[in-house]
């Protein structure tokens, strides 16, 4: 039996590409185990999938002064020896990690188990972990063309983000319907990414009653950010979360504001959606979403509006601007040649695990 370990999380962006791979994976008879966190994320995104997941001590490397920077090694150290039995158990042909700090203590156990290790790397900008990582791995697939300068040539390859297939099958029709929205308006679609964005949040709703003058609106505001006053506003449909309707969702959209997590610029990419985004600012992150951002908007597939700068004021002329240049923008997507980064990453998988399988073996 081909076994695989996947693993990876913390955050939505290293979980999604893994649930991308799942279902191309078992169609090539792959028994597929995930090794996560005990209360990350990934464990809830990964609770329908029908897979043995294995959660594991975590602990983050923090770039700050925090007293948790005391006891964290330690738990990395405890995940570190769960990670190195649960592999020997398994028994997989191959590891493949998206990153996250989860993924470190499994990648390293994969190391000294001379299991071959594939990494991902979403953003373009290598994170933390998964620079922890690289010297470990035998390959590191990256999305962005720029990241390929911040990795070693001999083990790094551009292959694209993968997303998932399921996306490309939204029907526009469907996707009205279920919000109630009429065929003869343009509708905007605003994402904030996994958990929301309350900025984004706050500027949209405060601009909500010019907005819907030109827009109907589909609103996905995170866990727990409804705004019960705004449930009857005309033209505006309010979501926590989306799951098996974004598809649909997507399908209606004809141009988005957005985070620029890179999952989510590359499925909008696949999909041809022009899109204003909106990254979180240094304060609130490592600045991977402001590179991201730049790449598209140089390319000509988005704009930028940076959060310091983004009052209501702003955020409406440039939804408009969008909308008034949303065609220059596809046209410059349609003329992309987009990587099958899925069908790309399956085919580096099965070919080192096959590598791996017959040096294990030997000769006959």
């Amino acid at each position: 039996m081909k076994r695989i370990v996947l693993t990876g999380g913390g955050t939505a962006g290293h979980v999604m590409p893994n649930l991308a791979l799942i279902p191309e994976l078992q169609k090539l008879g792959w028994e597929i185990h995930y090794i996560g966190s005990r209360e990350g994320i990934e464990k809830e995104l990964l609770a329908g999938a029908g897979l043995p997941y294995h959660p594991i001590a975590t602990g983050k490397l923090r770039r700050y002064l925090s007293l948790k920077n005391l006891s964290d090694p330690f738990r990395v150290l405890g995940g570190l020896y769960q990670s190195f039995r649960l592999l020997k158990k398994i028994r997989p042909r191959i590891v493949f990690a998206k990153g996250g700090f989860v993924s470190v203590p499994v990648v390293i156990a994969a190391w000294l188990n001379r299991i071959p290790v594939i990494l991902h790397e979403s953003d373009l900008t290598p994170g933390l972990a998964n620079r922890i990582c690289t010297p470990f791995a035998d390959l590191v697939c990256v999305s962005f063309p720029e990241t390929m300068e911040h990795l070693p040539a001999g083990k790094t390859v551009l292959t694209g983000n993968p997303i998932r297939r399921f996306l490309l099958s939204g029907s526009k029709e469907e996707g009205l319907a279920l919000c109630g929205f009429s065929p003869g308006r343009p509708v905007l679609l605003v994402i904030g990414g996994s958990l929301g964005a309350a900025r984004i949040n706050s500027l949209i709703r405060a601009i909500l009653p010019q907005l819907t003058k030109d827009f109907q609106v589909i609103h996905i505001c995170g866990r727990g950010r409804l705004d019960p006053g705004l449930v009857k506003t005309r033209g505006y449909r309010q979501f926590e979360f989306a799951g098996p309707e974004l598809p649909h969702i997507l399908a209606a959209a004809d141009l988005c504001v957005s985070r620029a997590g890179a999952n989510f610029l590359f499925e909008l990419l696949a999909l041809k959606k022009p899109a204003l985004l909106i990254p979180l600012p240094k304060t609130a992150s490592r600045g991977d979403q402001i590179l991201n951002a730049r790449s598209f908007a140089a390319q000509g597939f988005s704009m930028v509006l940076p959060e310091e700068e983004a009052t209501e004021e702003t955020l409406l002329e440039r939804i408009h601007q969008l909308y008034r240049n949303r065609q220059e923008l596809v046209g410059k997507m349609e003329n992309y040649a987009v990587k099958d980064a899925l069908a790309e990453v399956v085919k580096l998988i099965t070919a080192k695990a096959d590598s791996r399988s017959r040096v294990t073996r030997g000769p006959r």
